[in-house]
């Protein structure tokens, strides 16, 4: 039964703070407006928006692996600060549901959990706290980033990010072309497989690997997969469907052969390629163009690689408009409160996320991650996909939207993914992969009812 928690203090616990800084007291500094007089020793005291800390712990079942050390220290310094435990746990790449499924039923279940959007959020609704009235909806910039179920609301999004094929400009320019001569899928195709057919001589190859590994899969079953879902979409005047038609599989086909048939390695070894080796084989000049998302900035740039070397161009498919397509940019990420948690850590969890997206030590963190988030007091990622997502907008490109998120279950992305995956190895054929999407997605969708 959903908990009836914190009416009155949720009224109180964000507008007032024990977060006063490092060393300072635990005494509950007013966030009401300082006078003339105070306003200097308030400022100095704390500088950032003050919050609650609550009497609770906080448990953040973290979704991004990429983020997992950054998450850490962010919670590490809140515990310092307000003597709060947090403790982040990051689920491994692709077993986020089932990991969620594991750690939610344990005495010391979550507090904090990701669902990817109204399916996802299907799953766990009973678990989900009604954030309506709370801090964190209030710092939205639209209500469209509130994922409701029913008059409540379960979920708020945390993060707006991009994908697309990040592409290594300097290794382009060695094979004689620009990203600017890449403007439609037969562009795109044209490159790869003069790549491919001088790949002895330039020393590398045109698309990394098509990893099928569970840690990269998703990549391909998922996020691939939403560019015949998005243009079925537009094309019916639609946001979701019972019975997917699969009118743009064959584009989804053309696309995922020019993958596998122009990449460091045998289509036949995908099969246990992973997500790390994408990475690697990208960062390490073995390939010009890597398919992936804005999250991948700091990994690259970790690994060496600069801003100068980096873009990320729309994944053309050969439907619509090409030249006036951008990057697919959206959400799936949605935080969740679990109304199972005592009201003390519900309380403590509140606080924290609140304070992750208003304060300055906790905006800056976001921005640090690469992140772009929805709310008012947002920073400026300093991540040049990022920038390079507004330019296109700001040319008047069209931003591919995120319908992964109607997608009817991880089972179906798995059928989807176990298809593929034999397609690429010669053990099953295209066939297969429409099966598994067009009658897949309407047992799937049934199962849901």
């Amino acid at each position: 039964m959903k908990k009836k928690v914190l009416s009155a203090l949720l009224s109180v616990a964000m507008v007032s703070s024990l977060l006063i800084g490092c060393g300072a007291s635990e005494e509950t500094t007013s966030a009401a407006p300082a006078d003339d007089a105070n306003a200097e020793e308030t400022e100095a005291v704390d500088a950032d928006v003050e919050f609650e800390a609550g009497e609770g712990q906080v448990y953040y079942l973290n979704f991004k692996p990429e983020q997992d050390e950054q998450w850490k220290a962010l919670a590490a310094s809140y515990t310092e600060q307000t003597g709060v435990p947090v403790t982040v746990v990051t689920a491994a790449s692709g077993t986020y549901e089932e990991t969620l499924a594991a750690e939610i039923s344990k005495d010391e279940a979550p507090t904090l959990f990701q669902v990817n959007g109204p399916v996802g959020l299907a799953n766990w609704a009973d678990y989900c706290y009604d954030l309506t009235g709370s801090d964190i909806v209030s710092n939205l910039t639209s209500d469209a980033f509130a994922l409701k179920n029913g008059d409540e609301i379960s979920g708020v999004a945390y993060v707006i990010e991009s994908y697309g094929i990040i592409t290594n400009v300097e290794l382009l320019e060695k094979a004689g072309y620009t990203v600017g001569d890449i403007q439609s899928f037969a562009d795109l195709k044209k490159v790869a497989e003069d790549i491919t057919a001088r790949k002895d001589e330039l020393g590398f190859a045109a698309f990394t690997s098509t990893g099928m590994d569970g840690s990269s899969d998703w990549r391909f079953k998922t996020h691939l997969a939403n560019l015949p879902i998005y243009f079925e979409y537009q094309a019916d005047g639609i946001s979701d469907t019972q019975a997917i038609k699969g009118t743009y599989l064959d584009n989804y086909k053309q696309i995922f052969d020019l993958y596998i048939n122009n990449s460091t390695c045998d289509p036949k070894e995908l099969a246990s390629k992973t997500g790390d080796d994408a990475e690697n084989e990208f960062a390490e000049g073995k390939a010009v163009f890597f398919q992936n998302g804005s999250w991948e900035y700091g990994n690259l740039t970790g690994k060496g690689m600069t801003d100068e070397q980096l873009y990320m161009i729309p994944i053309y498919v050969g439907e619509g408009e090409e030249s006036m397509q951008g990057l697919c940019t959206g959400t799936e990420n949605y935080w969740c409160v679990n109304n199972e948690a005592s009201d003390e850590d519900i309380a403590s969890t509140l606080a924290f996320i609140n304070w992750c997206v208003s304060s300055d030590e906790g905006t800056q963190a976001m921005s640090d991650m690469g992140f772009t988030i929805p709310f008012k007091d947002a920073k400026l990622a300093a991540n040049v996909f990022i920038s390079q997502d507004a330019a296109y907008t700001a040319a008047g490109k069209n931003p591919v939207s995120w319908n992964f998120t109607t997608m009817p279950s991880e089972e179906w992305k798995n059928g989807v993914g176990s298809a593929l995956t034999a397609y690429a190895a010669g053990t099953g054929d295209w066939d297969a992969v429409v099966s598994a999407f067009v009658d897949g997605w309407a047992s799937e969708k049934a199962l849901a009812q």
